[in-house]
């Protein structure tokens, strides 16, 4: 299977070169930001910047296609069900109500609807590349010195480590099985019937499910045998030290969600910015 989900690959960039903690906190302190606000042009700004990002970081399109057709198929869902399920809270939240399309009943299609699910939309759709960011140019190793570098437990951190180092394993031996069941005859295409398809499903999960279990148990025991959790702390053979670089990343990170902040309150009265007023 050529496409690997959250599979780590080692290069020399700007990215790649900065310490887990910093593109953890950076990813945090960004997330906040574009969390924060909704103000399309800030959110705008953000959206660029990460695409801006994710090109220096050069990950190649092959890695993260699978995820990002799941990305868009979440956001056009997410924007078809705001409108069924709250068609006029955009009025709600900007106090006025300029009709586009007259619908059904409450199922008028506003300018302050439309305007709320657009920034909604592009929110989620800035902080898709930041994630990608953090889990394909971090290794997972130096991830969970980053998360025990902000105080959460080594245990859990290792533990979050190991489910993401495991996870393209895991897809790899999806495949390795899926084709071997193949080849004994199990039809997986669509030509099969959906009732038939989804039992031989299940003959491909049955075995996976026994070979992680295998693999869970086999890690444990080494675990034990070498005292894992014994000490209230521990080093980390991949932590990469703060350099300056480091230090600036995280400051512009930290000054954004500032500036955002001071921005809502000062300039739109709050975290929505309201054009129609």
């Amino acid at each position: 299977m050529k496409t690997k989900l959250f599979d780590y690959v080692e290069r020399d960039n700007f990215v790649y070169n900065l310490s887990g903690l910093t593109k953890l906190l950076c990813f945090l302190f960004l997330t906040f930001t574009s969390m924060y606000a909704y103000d399309i042009r800030i959110i705008l700004v953000m959206m660029v910047f990460s695409f801006i990002m994710l090109k220096i970081s050069q990950i190649r399109f092959e890695q993260i296609r699978l995820m990002i057709v799941y990305v868009l198929i979440f956001l056009l869902l997410n924007f078809v069900l705001t409108y069924l399920f709250s068609p006029q809270y955009g009025t709600e939240i900007y106090g006025t109500s300029h009709i586009l399309i007259k619908g059904v009943g409450r199922f008028n299609l506003t300018e302050e609807q439309l305007l709320y699910q657009i920034t909604k939309t592009m929110k989620y759709a800035s902080v898709v590349p930041l994630g990608i960011l953090f889990i394909l140019t971090t290794n997972p190793s130096e991830f969970a010195s980053a998360l025990n570098g902000i105080h959460v437990s080594y245990k859990a951190a290792l533990a979050l480590s190991l489910t993401l180092r495991y996870f393209p394993d895991l897809v790899r031996e999806y495949h390795d099985i899926a084709i071997a069941q193949q080849g004994r005859g199990v039809d997986l295409s669509s030509r099969e019937k959906l009732g038939k398809r989804i039992r031989n499903v299940m003959n491909i999960f049955v075995p996976l499910i026994f070979s992680t279990m295998n693999r869970i148990d086999i890690i444990t025991n080494a675990m034990d045998l070498r005292s894992f959790g014994k000490h209230k702390k521990r080093t980390w053979y991949t932590k990469t030290p703060l350099r300056p670089v480091d230090y600036v990343c995280i400051v512009v990170s930290v000054s954004a969600f500032v500036f955002v902040v001071v921005f809502s309150k000062l300039c739109n009265h709050g975290r929505f910015w309201n054009p129609f007023i």
